[in-house]
């Protein structure tokens, strides 16, 4: 397990320094954010190959629908930008979507859970979660280095 995540890691640190050293913006496509993620989720929630088999199509509907509600709030918040010509109407419209998406998103977790509790059981679930916030974590800190390397030489 504990080799497992080393490599994951490392893996993911070897990328983002490769990036860097190819002044590449620092970033992954979307399918090679979801496989680390995958890889990482499944080591840190010793899930086995099975129960990742089933799990992940689940957990990354969920992710792609989350996104789709949170790409149409924030179109809107786009608007708001434009301080000279957005009214107060306008504005209250920007924020009642903004907090109405993460409602719906909250109830899409909801609807989820239920559904992952099919897969997994809940203490491998706890695991998954904590593992979720670990992995965006360290990810932006691995994103971040380069910019904190650019501030320092100035």
């Amino acid at each position: 397990m504990i080799r497992k995540l080393t490599s994951t890691l490392f893996i993911i640190l070897c990328l983002a320094l490769s990036m860097q050293a190819q002044n590449k913006k620092p970033g992954f496509s979307k399918e090679e954010f979801r496989a680390k993620q995958e890889a990482y989720l499944t080591g840190k929630a010793e899930l086995t190959k099975e129960e990742a088999t089933k799990f992940f199509p689940v957990y990354f509907e969920l992710q792609d629908r989350k996104k789709a509600i949170n790409d149409k709030a924030w179109q809107k918040a786009r608007k708001g930008k434009d301080s000279d010509t957005t009214t107060e109407e306008e504005y209250e419209e920007i924020i009642d979507g903004i907090a109405n998406a993460r409602l719906e998103a909250d109830k899409l977790d909801v609807e989820y859970l239920q559904r992952f509790k099919k897969i997994l059981s809940s203490k491998k679930l706890f695991k998954l979660q904590r593992a979720e916030v670990k992995f965006h974590r360290d990810l932006l800190k691995i994103m971040h280095q380069p910019q904190k390397r650019e501030e320092k030489k100035k």
